[in-house]
């Protein structure tokens, strides 16, 4: 039920906008925008890739949402997302032949209400499991990597120590362990004065201003454009972001100042060569299986 959820149009008071409108499973349910289209205008920052959602304690750039039930509710609630017509919605889905039984299958009785919509749509979420990328079959032994895979890796893996002759772009400091993420909120050197002010708009703490939530790095070959406001275009313009174009402030995340591979450098200081390497290995992280999953689409084409 919570699949059919989240494909349902009719949770949008222009009965066109669902969650996979902004979520599709094709691009890893990411929608291949800067912004998103809402019900009257964009929304503010862009959307979320969902994966392994499960392991997640913080939803949203900012992380405003503690759990998938409250994170379901904001883009259903929202005048410009999605219209904030969760309580007619649930009048019209009380309504239909369909919802009454599929609600009393699911919770016991055919009532439908906002809290058990949350429910539904986050459980259907839960089951967004990304593991079997060429990445995670190299981690089972079951995929040799090429050389330009395997140098992107270590490159990846690495915090650069010019004294030491160590070369590395520091980014599994973020995005380390299987999961390509770590729970955490960064400013990662975007502007040196934020125009977007990011998690100080929930915290009111100058100490996070410019900071969001760092995101999980599967399938990102196919969930471009990146950051927050959708300003890089393709993977390469990421590495040419963190390897040259770090701005300085007053919270820049401390894993990004004075990392530099070469002795006395001012900027990370990655090859051509080693950029292209680490997106070799970013390529790795794609899971077809997971953006071709029949679980995860649709249902009401089949019905149709």
């Amino acid at each position: 039920m919570g699949r059919m959820l989240f494909y349902e149009t009719r949770l949008s008071s222009s009965k066109t906008i669902s969650c996979a409108s902004c979520h599709q499973q094709k691009l890893a349910f990411t929608d291949g925008k800067a912004f998103s289209a809402g019900i009257d205008r964009p929304t503010r920052r862009n959307a979320m890739s969902l994966a392994n959602l499960l392991w997640v304690r913080n939803f949203f750039w900012d992380g405003r949402a503690k759990g998938l039930e409250a994170q379901a509710k904001v883009p259903l609630g929202d005048p410009h997302e999605m219209g904030n017509y969760l309580d007619r919605a649930v009048k019209e889905l009380q309504k239909t032949k369909l919802y009454p039984g599929l609600f009393r299958e699911a919770f016991g009785t055919p009532v439908v209400t906002a809290d058990r919509i949350a429910m539904a749509i986050a459980q259907f979420e839960r089951t967004l499991i990304s593991a079997n990328s060429n990445y995670d079959k190299y981690l089972r032994g079951q995929y040799k990597p090429t050389d330009h895979e395997l140098s992107g890796m270590e490159l990846f893996m690495n915090s650069a120590d010019a004294g030491k002759n160590i070369r590395g772009a520091s980014c599994a400091q973020c995005h380390g362990t299987p999961k390509m993420y770590m729970e955490l909120f960064h400013n990662n050197g975007l502007d040196s004065v934020p125009k977007d002010l990011g998690r100080e708009e929930l915290t009111g703490m100058p100490n996070d201003r410019g900071r969001f939530r760092v995101v999980t790095l599967r399938n990102i070959a196919l969930t471009a454009p990146y950051m927050h406001d959708g300003r890089f275009k393709n993977l390469q313009q990421v590495l040419d972001h963190y390897n040259e174009h770090i701005q300085p402030s007053r919270t820049l995340s401390l894993s990004l100042v004075n990392r530099p591979n070469d002795v006395g450098g001012k900027s990370l200081g990655l090859t051509a060569g080693e950029k292209s390497d680490i997106i070799s290995f970013l390529n790795m992280l794609t899971d077809s299986t997971f953006t071709n999953n029949p679980k995860f689409s649709d249902p009401h084409l089949i019905q149709k």
